[in-house]
C-alpha cells in the first residue's frame, strides 16, 4: 500500500518564480521538496519520529506570475516591489526577484505513520503548515489535511481525483539525453525544444498559409531540477546552517512537461523523489524510469 498525506488548495503568496538564474515561472521543485522537508523535520521533533517523506506530486490549480507588459512593450517586465521599508522608513534598494501568487495542491507520500494515527498526523500537519513558507512564499489558506491509502498502480484514480483539476509537472530530460546522444550540447538540446518554427506555404489559390510547430508535442517548459556541487564541502562565513557542512552549487536545468493528472498511468510518471549522486556531487529531484 502507498500512503499520502494529501494538502489540498493551498494558497501561496510571492513564491519564488526564479526556479534558475536563466528560467523564471512555476517554482523549481527543489523548493517545494524544501519545504516538504522542513515539514518533516518539524513532525520528526515531535511525536512523529520515525516519519519519513519520500515522495511527493505538486498539483498546480492556479499562478499568477507577477509580470507586466503595457501597451506597445515587446516583452513582459517584471513586477517588483520594495518591502519592508527599512529601519528609517525608507524604500530599501530595489531588488529584482520574480515572484508568483499560485494555488497547489500537495500529495506528498509517507513510511513511519501507521494507520492509527492518520488523524493525529493531519492534525499536526494542519498546526504547523502556517509557520512555513513554501517556495520561498506565505501560505495564506488551505483547506483541511486527509490522509489516503492506495493499492499502487492499480488504485492510482483515487488519487488522482484528489488533485484534479489542474496541471501536474513531469520530468522530460529523456528529450535532452536523446538531443545530446544527437550531437548537441545541453542549451541547444533545450532551445531546440523550446522554440517555435514558424513557416509559410504558397497555396492553390495564390494565398500563402503560415503555420507554427515546435520539435515536439506537449506544454514543454525548462525546469531546475537540483544542483551541481561545484566546491568542496566546508564551511563559509554567514552561512545559513553553521552545523552543516556549505559548498557552493549551480542549477540544473532540464526540460518537464505540464500534464493533466488524468493523462498519467502510473504512480512513477506523478511522483518525484530526491536523491544525491555523490560521484557527480548531484542532488536532484527526478521521477524514476526517466534516462
Amino acid at each position: 500500500m502507498n500512503r499520502f498525506l494529501i494538502v489540498p488548495q493551498l494558497k501561496i503568496h510571492n513564491a519564488n518564480a526564479l526556479s534558475s538564474p536563466y528560467t523564471l515561472g512555476f517554482p523549481a521543485m527543489t523548493a517545494w521538496f524544501g519545504g516538504i522537508h522542513a515539514l518533516q523535520c518539524q513532525l520528526n521533533a515531535g511525536v512523529f519520529g520515525s516519519l519519513r517523506f519520500t515522495r511527493a506530486a505538486v498539483a498546480c490549480h492556479r499562478i499568477d506570475l507577477q509580470t507586466y507588459k503595457g501597451p506597445g512593450d515587446f516583452v513582459h517586465s517584471i513586477v517588483g516591489t520594495g518591502n519592508p521599508l527599512d529601519k528609517t522608513g525608507e524604500r530599501p534598494s530595489f531588488i529584482e526577484e520574480a515572484r508568483c501568487h499560485l494555488t497547489v495542491s500537495l500529495a506528498i507520500e509517507y513510511q513511519g505513520v501507521g494507520q492509527d494515527d492518520s488523524a493525529k498526523l493531519t492534525q499536526a500537519v494542519e498546526s504547523r503548515l502556517y509557520q512555513l513558507k513554501l517556495a520561498g512564499g506565505d501560505i495564506l489558506s488551505f483547506k483541511a489535511p486527509e490522509t489516503l491509502s492506495i493499492d499502487g498502480d492499480n488504485e492510482l484514480a483515487r488519487l488522482i481525483r484528489k488533485l484534479m483539476p489542474s496541471y501536474v509537472l513531469q520530468e522530460r530530460r529523456e528529450l535532452m539525453a536523446e538531443a545530446m546522444r544527437n550531437g548537441q550540447d545541453a542549451i541547444d538540446a533545450l532551445l531546440s525544444y523550446l522554440k517555435v518554427e514558424h513557416r509559410s506555404r504558397l497555396l492553390d489559390n495564390g494565398k500563402g498559409e503560415w503555420t507554427a510547430k515546435r520539435k515536439a508535442e506537449g506544454w514543454l517548459v525548462p525546469i531546475a531540477t537540483g544542483f551541481h556541487g561545484i566546491t568542496e564541502l566546508g564551511f563559509a562565513e554567514n552561512q545559513r546552517d553553521p552545523g552543516t557542512p556549505h559548498r557552493f552549487a549551480e542549477s540544473l536545468v532540464t526540460l518537464g512537461e505540464f500534464v493533466m493528472p488524468y493523462r498519467i498511468k502510473r504512480l512513477d510518471d506523478l511522483l518525484w523523489h530526491t536523491r544525491y549522486d555523490a560521484e557527480n556531487n548531484f542532488y536532484l529531484c527526478q521521477q524514476n524510469n526517466r534516462s
